[in-house]
């Protein structure tokens, strides 16, 4: 019996318009027959299915229709053409402020927007104290909205949104506000939702949420569904086609190294992919298509994992539990550089970055980089990590702002077994522990009459 759908969407498509003038709009409404707007088409033949239960990211540059989508399903926008079926109560916080009244209280619009979401006024009441607790407000709960700040706001509005029941949840960048305490309460709260089979949808420029929290992604660009599916791949995806982007619009500002040194900018998998150099080795590929990106104007030549022996894991990378490894990358110049950063990260399978550093933080400064030039930087630190397989990810680049030069995802895949110790870990990271135990005991004397 299949999955039970709770979104579809079957060719949906958006159109604005926009007019270069106020008065163009009231013109063509009196005047019809001429067309007085310019149309942008927001969103195009967009064909998704979301089961029942799953939890799926929305990730894309900005302007790339992801809102319109989220409102689209969420009801309060109509699309243009197309077919869009939604089961179930649906919990949309969308931006700050849709369906506050800003002249009510804070509880008035708990009950407002409680109510607009299908419950009864004795729900809400019996749900009060649980949403008030949530946003921790304090006595704020009882002024007008328009005086909440920004983060207040969004406090009452997730803690709306969560508690209410919901089928469905869609949330649109909401937890970039508020505290570093209340984005953890949020991240909590979705988690549990989850866990209950509520469809939740959310669009969030942190990978690290996407990667935590989704089943699945899907990333918008241009109006049109790029790519979808497990979230680290379209996280990677996503990434390798901003830098394609940011090198297009900044082609003139690359230096324009000689065809006969200068490998490809873009490169898929590199046991395939032809280079202009034939001395520059191909990396190591433990993981089937290597996924690459980079300006080309520096290249990681290999990697190699040495284990506490000094021995190169190999074909069999499979290490003790806390061994001690030396990651070794070796990098190529191929034009002249002022600086050059060397960084890498170990990631576990859903692409949560657990341990990582890079040359600028260990306090190693390259630079002055002369074409051809070559560098070989070794990283050595301990995997206190869960028994389980995990990736190294490498990059150089020139600062932690520009296109990189270089960037490869899942270069290598290794597994790290249990401690000999016989322990069970059941956090990501394991570190020695000292327990102590004090026990008090309470005497009671018996007295006898």
């Amino acid at each position: 019996m299949g999955e039970e759908i709770a979104i579809s969407l079957k060719n949906v498509s958006k159109c604005f318009k926009r007019y270069g003038r106020p008065v163009d709009r009231l013109k063509e409404i009196l005047l019809p027959g001429k067309v007085r707007a310019d149309t942008f088409w927001a969103l195009r033949d967009i064909n998704l299915e979301i089961p029942q239960g799953q939890t799926v990211g929305i990730i894309g540059r900005n302007g790339s229709g992801k809102s319109t989508l989220l409102q689209i399903i969420a009801g309060t926008l109509t699309p243009t053409s197309g077919e869009v079926q939604v089961k179930g109560r649906v919990s949309a916080l969308l931006e700050l402020g849709s369906g506050f009244n800003p002249e009510f209280t804070g509880r008035q619009n708990v009950f407002f927007n409680g109510q607009l979401l299908g419950l009864s006024p004795k729900e809400i009441e019996d749900k009060f104290d649980e949403i008030a607790g949530f946003a921790d407000i304090g006595d704020f709960i009882e002024q007008p909205v328009k005086t909440y700040s920004s983060g207040m706001f969004v406090r009452l509005a997730f803690a709306v949104a969560v508690n209410v029941n919901p089928e469905i949840l869609i949330v649109d960048e909401a937890l970039a506000v508020g505290d570093v305490v209340f984005q953890h309460r949020c991240l909590r709260r979705i988690r549990t939702l989850m866990d209950s089979g509520v469809t939740t949808l959310f669009v969030s420029h942190d990978s690290g949420a996407i990667k935590n929290l989704c089943n699945s992604a899907v990333m918008i660009h241009d109006g049109k569904i790029y790519a979808s599916g497990l979230p680290n791949a379209i996280i990677i995806e996503y990434m390798k086609l901003m830098t394609e982007l940011e090198l297009g619009l900044n082609q003139a500002d690359l230096e324009s190294p000689s065809p006969q040194t200068t490998p490809p900018i873009d490169v898929i998998n590199t046991e395939s992919s032809a280079t202009a150099d034939d001395d520059i080795p191909s990396v190591k590929e433990s993981t089937g298509t290597l996924q690459r990106r980079g300006s080309g104007k520096a290249r990681i030549e290999n990697i190699q994992l040495l284990n506490q022996s000094g021995e190169d894991v190999g074909e069999t990378p499979v290490l003790a539990f806390n061994e001690e490894v030396t990651l070794v990358v070796q990098v190529k110049a191929y034009v002249p550089l002022k600086s050059c950063i060397i960084g890498f990260f170990i990631c576990d399978k859903n692409g949560n970055e657990l341990i990582g550093s890079n040359t600028l933080e260990e306090n190693f400064k390259i630079e002055n980089l002369e074409t051809e030039e070559k560098l070989e930087i070794r990283f050595k630190f301990k995997l206190p990590l869960r028994p389980n397989s995990y990736s190294v990810t490498v990059a150089c680049g020139e600062n932690y702002e520009a296109v990189t030069f270089d960037w490869l995802d899942n270069a290598m895949v290794f597994q790290v077994l249990p401690p000999d110790t016989g322990k069970h870990i059941h956090a990501l990271v394991d570190q020695p522990m000292v327990v102590e135990l004090k026990r008090t005991v309470l005497s009671t004397i018996a007295i006898s009459n």
